[in-house]
């Protein structure tokens, strides 16, 4: 078949309400009752064939830790070498695969998750990372499927990128994947975000060796099973679960290594990117580092915004999915003329929020991931009370008896250079500073100077010129900037995500500018008739 193939512009995938009676309502409380009575066994997969080393780590649900949902084997070098080399044999076939091809596989992925696949995803996003119903099919659901649907459509906006070409001759850009194979670097706090790391190299034409969370181990399992029914070919994509400094060990150093995929912490990031460094003069090509990092994420307030609208940014922006976002509101400054009337109703639906089990809807937030993320934030929470500087005004409750729950908490800090306005937490706990109505011109420079990250911020105001001043100061504060909304929620397609300074790449996940750090473009010049003399005319005599 010869053609230029086109795909359509997609459109977002729309946002079911679980609403009682509606039909995914009741689709997936079963399939929650399902996962919850089995155990899966989660193997290493290379080259499409499943190993079972012995080494196996417990999955629990963070609500429940006692509740095993799944054992997942641990890779070990031996393993970790061949899924590399399952890559790399992989990579020449995919890679020459026509990119339509290629994207046909992710769209099918996608139908498939909006359709037969979408509570399994859903479910095991909610039981073994703690989200609600809500926040698992804004996740791993829809953001999933527009990451899918919308990185096949990019993949041939890149593709039809070609220079021009003068008389005579052709020019083409031919966008190769990259020589080697891609290290993927997931996270547990999406689900979405996990198969992206996977799926923006691949689609461009990559082979993938993906280490998943451990605590995200059951619903990444899950989406290299829907890649796989979607027709995935073996050895694209090598699922290697285990212990990340072992399989980064045997990962890093290999000559062939030709990109790193990562969403985590700053601090593991810039660790991959020393090693990269000190190993650089032992690979084929120098290696391309993509990384979406922390954050420590902003809601100033003008003294002309609107309370009610600025109470509920707050509530939503630093308590859905217990803060463990990482666009999630950390830090708050407010005006004293509005904190006034914005402490009492602030205070009192945050002590209101329901939590609990994600099995039961009515439950707003639930547990931390683990005890390590428990013991963290508890600790800022005990300094907080402590401290002169700083007052809890609401939560601060830390009970992991049966599962790891915070109640959200709001620090209101005395000082702006307090160490919970300033650190990342990663978790439910909002930090509130009130300034004098005459500091705004200041406190947007505090603001844009107090963090090293540079993720996501909001600026509530009514006033058009606050808006412009506070766009304009924060312009370098925040890859993501809301005006008057929380600063979480980016959609794919409409609000491209990611952040600078100490926040990563800031290679926007989900657009174009990502999808370009995945291949390597070679120019193509044909000359329909090629010169057969090699004098030009300026070498004639008079």
């Amino acid at each position: 078949m010869h053609s230029t193939p086109s795909i359509g512009l997609p459109t977002n995938e729309p946002v079911l309400s679980y609403a009682p009676g509606t039909p995914e309502r009741a689709a997936l409380k079963a399939e929650l009752e399902a996962q919850s009575e089995r155990v899966v066994d989660i193997p290493v997969v290379i080259g499409g064939k499943e190993f079972r080393p012995g080494d196996v780590v417990d999955v629990v649900m963070p609500h429940e830790h006692s509740h095993v949902i799944a054992r997942a084997h641990s890779a070990r070098p031996k393993e970790v070498a061949a899924a590399v080399q399952a890559a790399l044999a992989a990579r020449h076939e995919w890679s020459d695969m026509p990119w339509e091809d290629r994207a046909a596989v992710f769209m099918r992925a996608a139908d498939l998750l909006a359709g037969p696949w979408r509570q399994k995803i859903n479910a095991a996003t909610m039981l073994g990372q703690g989200k609600s119903a809500y926040q698992a099919e804004i996740d791993a659901a829809c953001e999933l499927i527009d990451f899918f649907r919308f990185g096949a459509f990019l993949a041939g906006r890149v593709h039809a990128m070609q220079p021009i070409s003068d008389r005579g001759m052709w020019n083409r850009a031919d966008y190769r994947g990259l020589e080697g194979f891609v290290y993927a670097v997931s996270p547990f706090n999406f689900t979405a975000i996990a198969a992206n790391l996977v799926g923006s190299p691949a689609i461009m034409g990559n082979t993938v060796v993906w280490k998943p969370s451990h605590t995200a181990a059951l619903s990444s399992y899950l989406v290299l099973k829907l890649l796989e029914e979607a027709g995935l070919p073996p050895g694209v994509v090598n699922f290697v679960p285990g212990d990340a400094r072992q399989i980064t060990s045997g990962v890093i150093t290999h000559r062939s290594l030709a990109g790193v995929h990562f969403t985590g912490s700053t601090a593991v990031f810039r660790v991959l990117w020393k090693a990269v460094g000190e190993n650089i003069d032992g690979y084929d090509t120098y290696p391309r580092l993509v990384g979406e990092t922390g954050g420590k994420d902003f809601i100033v307030a003008h003294p002309s915004a609107d309370p009610d609208a600025l109470r509920v940014a707050m509530i939503r922006g630093a308590f859905e999915y217990q803060g463990q976002k990482c666009s999630a509101a950390s830090r708050a400054y407010i005006p004293a003329s509005i904190w006034q009337d914005l402490e009492g109703p602030l205070v009192e639906e945050t002590a209101s929020l329901t939590q609990g089990d994600p099995r039961d809807f009515s439950n707003f937030v639930g547990a931390v991931i683990d005890k390590r993320s428990f013991d963290r934030i508890k600790t800022y929470i005990e300094a907080a009370q402590a401290s002169s500087d700083a007052e809890v005004l609401v939560g601060g409750e830390c009970d992991d008896s049966v599962g790891f729950f915070v109640r959200p908490t709001i620090i209101r800090a005395k000082k702006p250079a307090y160490a919970s306005m300033c650190e990342e937490i990663f978790g439910p706990v909002l930090s509130v500073y009130v300034y004098d109505d005459a500091d705004w011109p200041q406190i947007l420079e505090v603001v844009d100077t107090t963090s090293p990250y540079a993720l996501t911020g909001a600026i509530f105001a009514r006033e058009r010129t606050a808006i412009m001043e506070a766009t304009e100061a924060l312009r370098y504060a925040a890859g993501n900037f809301y005006v008057n909304d929380k600063p979480t929620g980016a959609v794919v397609g409409q609000q491209p995500f990611g952040g600078a300074r100490a926040s990563g790449t800031n290679d926007k996940g989900g657009s174009m500018l990502n999808l370009l750090r995945w291949v390597s473009a070679r120019t193509v010049k044909e000359t329909f008739v090629p010169p057969t003399d090699y004098r030009y005319p300026y070498l004639a005599e008079d």
